[in-house]
């Protein structure tokens, strides 16, 4: 039997606790390491602006799933059920259905394109109300009607003199009104 990939459940936020558990596990048990070939948290590095700071984060982009890549037999399957936050694995009924190469490929891409670019998420949404706190419209309150994340910048609809009037800014540049 060859090593094919699975997905496995645990508890939402219990990712990276599952796959120190099944990591610790196996360094211990070579005949499950045998077996065990990789296990992956897929995540991608995201940066986010808060309070005019921009930082970076990894974020799980399959919340409450692992991917196991493994030559699956019932000592193996069991040894993963029986470690703690996993609820199970994806398929039908009692048997796990293995990922299409062409899933893991795009899967894995998605992790190895992640590490050398970053995504920007941000914390504004079009529609939300926000204060402009510098440059030459400080004080300023309105509506983001446009966010574009290459950018970093949101379009804000202010009112001017009594119109209102569209003004680009950057993400540093507005807080949320609460």
């Amino acid at each position: 039997m060859e090593s094919r990939w699975y997905v496995v459940r645990t508890y939402s936020g219990h990712e990276n606790k599952v796959k120190a558990l099944l990591d610790t596990e196996l360094k211990d048990n070579a005949q499950l390491k045998a077996k065990i070939t990789d296990v992956l948290v897929p995540t991608e590095k995201v940066f986010e602006v808060k309070d005019g700071k921009k930082k970076t984060k990894n974020k799980n982009f399959f919340p409450g799933y692992i991917l196991v890549q493994a030559d699956l037999d019932n000592q193996v399957k069991d040894f993963i059920l029986n470690t703690p936050s996993v609820m199970g694995f994806l398929g039908t009924g009692k048997s796990p259905n293995p990922l299409q190469p062409e899933e893991v490929k795009r899967i894995v891409g998605r992790i190895t394109q992640d590490q050398s670019n970053e995504r920007m998420e941000t914390i504004f949404r079009v529609g939300d109300f926000v204060k402009i706190i510098d440059g030459p419209f400080n004080n300023f309150s309105g509506y983001i009607q446009e966010v574009n994340e290459e950018k970093m910048k949101i379009k804000v609809m202010v009112s001017i003199f009594g119109r209102k009037t569209p003004v680009e800014i950057d993400f540093v540049q507005a807080e949320l009104e609460k």
